[in-house]
């Protein structure tokens, strides 16, 4: 496959912190490349929802992003999400969100990704809270 402009991990960096909701999240990378990506998000009082849990918005950003980072190192930097489907698993609860996203596949125009969102408790044990699937595809130029 070829990947017209590039992707490296100080791009993505930078454009993850270009994306205002992103900052407003505290979102950062931790991995990049390989076809995968990992991002992750600490856990504060304004990501929760009334029950306390980690609000599904809050997961829903993390897949979408991280699907479409994962996309990215497969298929270069011009590209968007074209869709993704969510699964919430069990209420997000602990001090640290994570999505592992990779892509599993992949044509010259799209990549289909999975990403696995887990919750980090206290005590470094994780729990798998919500899984995602989507593709991002190729930009037309206009």
């Amino acid at each position: 496959m070829t990947v017209d402009v590039a992707l490296t991990a100080d791009t993505a960096q930078a454009v993850l912190e270009a994306q205002p909701f992103s900052v407003l999240v505290g979102a950062r990378m931790t991995q990049f490349g390989e076809g995968g990506t990992t991002l992750e998000i600490p856990v504060r009082d304004e990501l929760r929802q009334q029950n306390g849990f980690v609000h599904g918005g809050v997961l829903s950003y993390a897949a979408d992003n991280a699907l479409t980072f994962a996309a990215g190192t497969v298929l270069g930097a011009n590209i968007m999400t074209a869709g993704f489907t969510i699964t919430y698993l069990r209420p997000a609860q602990g001090v640290l969100l994570r999505a592992d996203a990779r892509a599993d596949a992949s044509t010259r125009r799209q990549a289909l990704c999975r990403c696995d969102i887990y919750a980090v408790q206290e005590d470094g044990s994780e729990v798998l809270c919500a899984a995602a699937q989507g593709t991002a595809t190729v930009k037309q130029p206009r």
